[in-house]
């Protein structure tokens, strides 16, 4: 039995007008891009520049949506298609900002706002209406303040943890995958009484105390 075809829709979550908009044709290739913002320092006498992460940037996705009333709608304006879309980007009177939406697509669900969207119009009546039409959107990842919060990759070194020690793992690897830095094993190991590190057994379980100061690194 064929599999039914996943249609590409947005839909409109917060503001702007509620529901659902079909993607006419669904795209034959979309693009993700994510990227994060550094700063850097020049020090004397070094080849390079020191890099520090300051923050990560919204996930983009972008794409090209094609409209065709020509074949199969009769002729009619395409642009009455196109102009839902452009509506996106239309300031909402209750939010006082565009309209969040998310588009969807079989397993992809990317919440954002449309960042930007230009129209190509590239065939027409001889009365010049409009009858196919090329969208490229870009979506910026939206998410709230408390989305960001509970992310789960955003857990640090300040509450204490348990872990159980796998069988290809040591107190070292757990110490930088905890606190990023494999010299907070000692941290690790006074918690937990461990004498010599290298006689841990596989599924021992461990405690992960947090850090007292994890900028001046582990005590000796």
């Amino acid at each position: 039995m064929p599999m039914q075809l996943a249609k590409a829709k947005i839909v409109v979550l917060e503001g702007g007008n509620p529901g659902e908009v079909d993607v006419l044709f669904n795209p034959s290739e979309y693009s993700l891009e994510i990227a994060n913002n550094y700063s850097q320092s020049s020090p004397p006498g070094l080849s390079n520049p020191i890099l520090q992460f300051v923050n990560g940037q919204a996930q983009t996705l972008a794409m090209d949506l094609y409209f065709d009333t020509y074949t199969d709608g009769g002729g009619a304006d395409v642009s009455l298609l196109t102009g839902r879309f452009a509506d996106m980007l239309k300031i909402d009177g209750h939010l006082h900002a565009p309209p969040r939406v998310e588009f969807r697509w079989g397993v992809l669900a990317f919440k954002a706002v449309i960042e930007k969207l230009s129209q190509r119009f590239t065939m027409f009546l001889s009365d010049g209406t409009p009858v196919r039409a090329t969208l490229n959107v870009s979506f910026k990842q939206y998410k709230t303040i408390t989305e960001q919060l509970s992310d789960p990759r955003r857990n640090s070194a300040d509450k204490t943890k348990r872990r159980v020690l796998t069988a290809d793992g040591s107190i070292w690897l757990l110490a930088n995958q905890e606190y990023g830095d494999p010299r907070h094993w000692r941290s690790i190991a006074r918690a937990n009484g461990v004498g010599d590190p290298l006689r841990i057994a596989p599924g021992t379980p461990l405690v992960v105390p947090p850090l007292e100061d994890p900028a001046k690194g582990p005590r000796p």
